[in-house]
């Protein structure tokens, strides 16, 4: 029931009302209502790291940690926060200020997905958590759908896995530059073609403006009843770097700790977050999730020990020489 009630939280006024009553996530202070085949993205444990190639985004190396591919970002500036021209934004994405990214870093082609983990989890002698389910649905039986991404890791869980990868969490900085990829639009693309989200997620197109002011009952009825649900990792366009789903599909941890008015005084310079908070970042929306919340520089906080069906791991680092 909590977890239903913090994924109501980012869609009506009265789940962000209720959710902040129960200290589980962080009032935003203003509320305002070409598809690539997925097997292609993975590869089986054990294939060789050295192994790499061109894409949009450049440079493409296999991990052999994890069987995922990462794409290599180079260090750059941008505009970190509310892009030009979007009304969406609440006081937590401002003001928009120049950020460099001084050193380049490895980023995960898509979402950690189910297959990846179950290397961790072997690997470490860990189990899988509980499978999710939405509105008394399962959404990944058994969790036998290893290209689904995978979700219901705390923020701990994502560390840890990225840890074992070889990599770490981005910092919400990296992963917004990475995110944007060289573009000042709220989206990197058209909605539709680059993320799963409410109005595209289900078995037919639903109107999200038009379910945001339902109440909590109504907004998850009409979700279960058409099926929503997340989609398999790299189905839909990636962005200018090759990265598929930074937008949608599954929520993403980031190593930040959450202030909304961070952005005050953050630093110009590779800004590593408050030193220290109660909740952590997550960052990019989900297939569950209204328009609204599905842009670059949407950002909300979570506990920790936080996990639910729709947030999972997306991890960068310093895996491969370059």
């Amino acid at each position: 029931m909590l977890k239903q009630i913090l994924i109501l939280s980012f869609y009506v006024p009265y789940g962000l009302i209720t959710a902040m009553m129960l200290g589980l996530v962080a009032l935003p202070c203003v509320v305002r209502s070409q598809e690539t085949k997925a097997g292609a993205l993975h590869a089986p444990a054990g294939t060789l790291a050295g192994q790499e190639a061109r894409t949009e985004g450049g440079v493409v190396k296999e991990n052999p940690k994890d069987g995922l591919k990462y794409v290599w970002i180079p260090p750059g500036r941008f505009s970190m926060g509310c892009s030009p021209d979007d009304s969406q934004c609440d006081a937590g994405e401002r003001p928009a200020h120049a950020v460099t990214i001084t050193k380049g870093f490895w980023m995960g082609q898509t979402e950690v997905t189910v297959a990846a983990y179950k290397h961790y989890v072997t690997a470490n002698g860990k189990q899988m958590p509980d499978e999710p389910s939405f509105n008394g649905k399962q959404l990944n039986p058994g969790w036998g759908d290893g290209d689904m991404p995978m979700v219901d890791v705390t923020w701990y869980d994502a560390q840890s896995y990225c840890g074992w990868a070889g990599g770490r969490l981005p910092t919400e900085a990296e992963w917004e530059y990475a995110a944007r990829a060289g573009t000042t639009a709220a989206t990197y693309g058209d909605l539709d073609a680059i993320a799963w989200f409410v109005d595209n997620s289900g078995n037919q197109h639903l109107d999200g403006k038009s379910l945001a002011g339902d109440d909590h009952l109504s907004f998850l009825s009409a979700l279960s009843g058409n099926g929503n649900d997340m989609h398999h990792a790299g189905t839909k366009r990636p962005n200018a770097f090759g990265l598929y789903d930074v937008l949608g599909n599954v929520w993403e941890w980031v190593s930040d700790w959450y202030d909304p008015g961070y952005y005050q005084s953050s630093p110009p310079q590779d800004p590593p977050g408050p030193p220290h908070e109660q909740l952590r970042v997550m960052r990019g929306g989900s297939w569950s999730d209204l328009p609204w919340l599905v842009r670059v520089s949407a950002r909300t906080g979570v506990f920790p020990a936080y996990s639910d069906d729709n947030l999972g791991i997306r991890c960068a680092g310093e895996m491969f020489a370059h």
